[in-house]
């Protein structure tokens, strides 16, 4: 059996392929379960930084550990308490409101498009839209009751629910205690000869991370701020829903800038009728773009994600096509990792003969050279 053992290990080919093998069967058997443990290490490593210079400021790991997490699920849970009942209320708003926009599209704006540009709007079916909304979203009633009601019906799934909630801080907290050990350990479990080249790009794949999970978050979170603010100064009724979804949308450049004007723009429109007050939404917005530019992006991301717009928006549509939700969710931090791979990838094949220019005899100058030759001797 040892004999076995070491054949695999020698033959490295052949240890990889059994050790990615095992590694897919094992995430694809074990998927049902993985929610609560891949939730800890996102939170884990978030937080790993935090305890860190916690540490050097002389205080024990299991200390560090326990403020930051401590201050992390307080912030999540002032969050839930806060946060989603007035969002819950806003959208309610916004969908009892519906179909006073309607009429307003049908009674002042139809008129005005039909005599400006000759636009129909009878063909939107105004008064079917408003027939479906009255029927099946007031009735959808409130977020939280209509979660609580779907995990009531089951209750092998109300005590999944609970449990992985549960598991959740736990996980947690020892991760974020024993962070530093596991990746000594992972490095030091990998073969010699490739240890330089991996810890060199686990290095750059945990700066590229950490400036998108950590950095770009962050700015996520201070345009939701800054977004909620301005609009609520303006007089919108629905500014944090609005500066809520416009800072999510923004870890896709100018994302997150364009849907914020289009909803703002139209929600200020239906509820003031004055046509001005777009200028004070624009005054917002660029306002934020500003201090996004100049202080937010610079001091918290800075240039390390090197990720094109294109990437971004193609990355998070394959991940939610091929993985769902927690595709989406996943689709940035993998992409951002294989970027890293396929630059160290770029300059090897830069590096290697097959790119060299060196070659003093291109195979299709040779070839074009002794078919010029041929015919000028036929000739």
């Amino acid at each position: 059996m040892e004999e076995t053992v070491k054949m695999i290990l020698d033959s490295g080919r052949w240890f990889w392929l059994a050790t990615g093998s095992i590694a897919v069967a094992l995430l694809y058997v074990l998927a049902p379960i993985l929610t609560p443990f891949l939730a800890a290490a996102f939170l884990a490593y978030l937080g790993d930084p935090l305890v860190d210079r916690l540490e050097s400021w002389k205080l024990s790991r299991t200390l560090s550990v326990v403020v930051v997490f401590v201050t992390i699920f307080l912030l999540l849970l002032l969050f839930f308490l806060f946060l989603v009942p007035v969002l819950e209320t806003q959208t309610k708003l916004f969908i009892n409101k519906v179909p006073n926009y309607l009429d307003w599209v049908v009674n002042v704006l139809g008129p005005y498009l039909n005599q400006k540009f000759g636009v129909d709007t009878s063909v939107l079916e105004i008064e079917q839209i408003k027939n479906v909304i009255a029927t099946h979203w007031k009735e959808t009633g409130g977020f939280i009751r209509n979660a609580i009601q779907t995990i009531s019906k089951s209750g092998f799934v109300v005590l999944g629910w609970v449990a992985n909630l549960a598991l959740i801080p736990i996980i947690t907290f020892y991760l974020l205690r024993d962070w530093d050990r596991m990746v000594a350990y992972i490095d030091d479990l990998l073969p010699r000869a490739i240890e330089p080249l991996m810890a060199k790009l686990a290095s750059e794949s945990d700066e590229v991370l950490g400036a998108f999970l950590r950095g770009q978050l962050l700015v996520m979170l201070a345009l939701a701020v800054i977004y909620s603010i301005g609009l609520s100064l303006v007089g919108l009724e629905f500014a944090l829903l609005i500066g809520l979804i416009a800072g999510v949308v923004s870890f896709v450049p100018y994302l997150g800038l364009i849907v914020g004007v289009a909803i703002a723009g139209i929600a200020i429109l239906f509820q003031t009728q004055d046509v001005f007050d777009l200028f004070w939404v624009f005054a917002v917005f660029g306002v934020a773009q500003m201090i996004e530019g100049t202080i937010l992006t610079p001091l918290l991301v800075g240039e390390r994600i090197g990720l094109h717009p294109v990437t971004v928006i193609f990355a998070v549509l394959a991940g939610g096509q091929v993985f769902g939700f927690f595709g989406v969710l996943l689709a940035l931090p993998v992409a951002a990792v294989l970027a890293v791979i396929m630059r160290h990838i770029h300059d090897t094949y830069k590096q290697s003969d097959i790119y060299s220019i060196d070659n003093p005899e291109p195979l299709g100058e040779i070839d074009l050279d002794d078919g010029s030759n041929e015919v000028k001797e036929q000739a």
